[in-house]
């Protein structure tokens, strides 16, 4: 059965369109792809959250504050941004809770729904679900904190993109995949063929990137589809010969950026 991800449009994040081959307004397709991207590398490094913290609960204040060392992590800013961006890319648009910490109420809103099921009562976060939206985290990284128009793309069809975007957003970054869950967490991108530099995401210097960056998409990945976007990215590039590395890891989730 053919389940079609309705066109959702908001200024903070955005399922960017429907499935290819059906058009909406172009109004609505360049609001959808102006996503919020200004994740900041210390609220990734900061460690605030642990894996337990994140993963062993459903995504459900009740869930996440029954749990003490959760409670003392989101007393940290940087957890609380992070779990921003976690919550907005697993939930959809219009989930919403609240969590209270010391008395302070901090409300934290669904946008992109890559894993609906995680804020049910007893749901969690399987191996597709921390693909996903570690991906969707990573490519929400923002080197200077400062919102940038993306849009994002992936074999998802809450990450599809129309004709209109796709012209509006013609410049390939790469590709971002990994495991924000894992102890340690593991922060991967790629670099489109094209570029040289992954400047929205590292700054100035690959080398000094928060995420690992493992060379060319076109080394790393599987070729891309349609719209662009890498499919399978792996922690390692290909070598010279066309060969991966033993024991190279290949993520089922990527997240593909596409800028103005």
């Amino acid at each position: 059965m053919l389940v079609l991800c309705p066109a959702m449009v908001t200024s903070l994040a955005a399922c960017v369109g429907p499935p290819e081959g059906e058009d909406y307004d172009v109004d609505a397709a360049e609001q959808a792809a102006v996503v919020d991207n200004a994740l900041t590398s210390n609220a990734l490094t900061s460690n605030a959250l642990t894996s337990n913290a994140l993963t062993s609960n459903a995504l459900t204040s009740n869930a996440l504050t029954s749990n003490a060392l959760t409670r003392s992590a989101l007393r940290d800013p940087l957890a609380r941004q992070l779990l921003r961006y976690v919550v907005s890319c697993a939930l959809p648009r219009g989930a919403h809770f609240d969590i209270d910490v010391d008395g302070v109420v901090y409300g934290f809103d669904g946008g992109i729904g890559l894993h609906k099921n995680w804020g049910d009562a007893g749901g969690s976060c399987d191996n597709a679900c921390k693909a996903w939206v570690s991906a969707c985290v990573l490519s929400r990284v923002n080197y200077l904190g400062i919102p940038t128009p993306i849009s994002m793309r992936g074999n998802r069809c809450e990450l599809s993109s129309d004709s209109a975007e796709r012209t509006a957003y013609a410049t390939r970054e790469g590709a971002y995949y990994g495991n924000i869950f894992a102890n340690p967490p593991l922060y991967f991108a790629c670099v489109s063929p094209e570029q040289t530099s992954i400047q929205r995401v590292c700054g100035p210097s690959l080398d000094d990137c928060v995420v690992t960056v493992v060379g060319n998409c076109g080394d790393a990945c599987d070729k891309p589809r349609s719209d662009g976007s890498f499919e399978k990215c792996r922690d390692h590039a290909r070598s010279a010969s066309g060969q991966f590395p033993s024991g190279t890891i290949a993520y089922d989730g990527s997240v593909t950026i596409f800028l103005q």
